[in-house]
């Protein structure tokens, strides 16, 4: 694939056309996607159904982050395809005991819960946490709280909604579950005093992602620690989009040299092929989950093991994790070069940014929208802001060429809306 390639706008006859159409008639409009179609990936392109080429700096909000169609991750699917796929938990699986116990050692814990998606992964740490203090802390029944941060994206479920502070996310679905105190984002003061006897749980995203790429204070990863440490709390850590290397460390909390009680886990764990989630913690935490009290009839499948345990193969290494850091300082310093010239701020952790775009220049929406425009894929968030989350594969000379159409969106003519 290219970087040649133009976006036109779709004929009425066009491919495109007609899903676009099938999209307005018979899928439920729970997204607004860019009007683009897709049919095919490779790498750090992607093609839609006119065969025109663009460059994927979304990556599946780091679901892709090892590329469309890796050949380890596709070797590995081709083969467990072939053999079996599905037994459910009621047996056990030849690929699921070796998927478990490699995840742990990569993240230095114990055992591994295997979920799906990444909204059951929180919802599994959730009933964890509660659990763990009715049995160890002896936190009375009905009454566990968990502190969360104000911005958080943990996922949709009536549970995770009801600690979200996006109006969109809420509105309409309540009654909401209780059992929540928001604090701000990177003020552990407040953290700190909002820890009571019914705390059981700070669930925090390190990096906050769908708030558009926010980096906490220096130390602040530390202060949880020590806080959480000092009053018998379980830190659990959202690795959801920030871990797996896209930071430039296998965690977002590697950067701080910080390990949570519990890493929840998803996205690129299932390498862009199947959908792939866990809490990973210690014996003592998992070990108040016993049977009956939680499951997945898909949780930890022969073929999403198989997937995971090839994920976990290419981050052993560590060549993905310095990839992205290196990559990364390339992106960070092209996107600072922006600011006063389109952009207001930039934020940037590994190959993962997030750009204030002035609003009296346009919105992100706006923004994504010119880019769809020179081929390239992006997506906005909170107003005037976009993200970009390229695959850990997206080569030097790419990363540059992206950055210089995000230049053209923002500078050149037209841009002034």
């Amino acid at each position: 694939m290219t970087t040649t390639s133009t976006h036109t706008h779709p004929t009425p006859d066009s491919n495109t056309a007609h899903h676009l159409s099938l999209a307005e008639t018979a899928i439920a409009h729970n997204y607004r996607p860019l009007p683009v179609v897709l049919a095919s990936g490779e790498g750090a392109w992607v093609s839609d159904v006119e065969g025109r080429c663009y460059l994927d700096c979304l990556a599946g909000y780091s679901a892709i982050n090892f590329g469309h169609g890796h050949p380890r991750l596709l070797a590995a699917a081709r083969e467990q395809l072939e053999r079996i796929t599905l037994t459910s938990r009621a047996f056990h699986n030849d690929r699921l005991g070796p998927f478990c116990q490699d995840l742990a050692d990569l993240a230095g814990m114990d055992a591994v819960l295997p979920m799906n998606t990444g909204a059951e992964a929180v919802e599994t740490a959730i009933k964890v946490a509660r659990k763990w203090g009715r049995e160890r802390k002896g936190v009375a029944p009905d009454h566990a709280t968990i502190i969360v941060a104000d911005g958080n994206f943990h996922g949709r479920t009536t549970t995770i909604v009801s600690f979200s502070s996006d109006p969109v996310a809420r509105d309409g679905f309540g009654p909401f579950t209780p059992g929540f105190r928001t604090v701000p984002f990177g003020d552990a003061a407040a953290l700190e005093n909002a820890v009571d006897e019914s705390t059981v749980a700070v669930l925090l995203e390190p990096i906050q992602g769908e708030a558009g790429v926010l980096i906490p204070p220096p130390g602040y990863l530390q202060r949880v620690r020590e806080i959480c440490s000092r009053e018998n709390v379980l830190f659990i850590a959202d690795e959801i989009q920030s871990g797996l290397g896209r930071t430039g460390t296998t965690f977002a909390c590697d950067i701080e040299d910080v390990t949570p009680d519990v890493y929840v886990l998803g996205k690129a764990l299932g390498g862009g092929i199947v959908p792939v989630s866990a809490v990973v913690s210690r014996h003592d935490v998992l070990g108040v989950i016993g049977p009956g009290s939680h499951g997945s009839t898909f949780g930890g499948n022969p073929l999403a093991a198989a997937v995971g345990h090839a994920v976990v193969e290419l981050l052993r290494s560590g060549d993905y994790q310095a990839r992205a850091a290196k990559l990364g300082k390339q992106l960070h310093d092209r996107l600072e070069s922006l600011i006063g010239h389109g952009a207001v701020a930039v934020r940037c952790s590994g190959l993962w940014a997030g750009i204030d775009i002035a609003p009296a220049l346009m919105t992100g929406r706006q923004a994504c929208e010119a880019l769809l425009a020179r081929s390239v894929l992006a997506k906005d968030t909170h107003g005037s802001t976009i993200r970009l989350a390229p695959p850990l594969t997206i080569g030097p000379d790419e990363l540059d060429w992206m950055c210089e159409q995000l230049a053209a969106v923002l500078t050149g003519p037209g841009s002034a809306i």
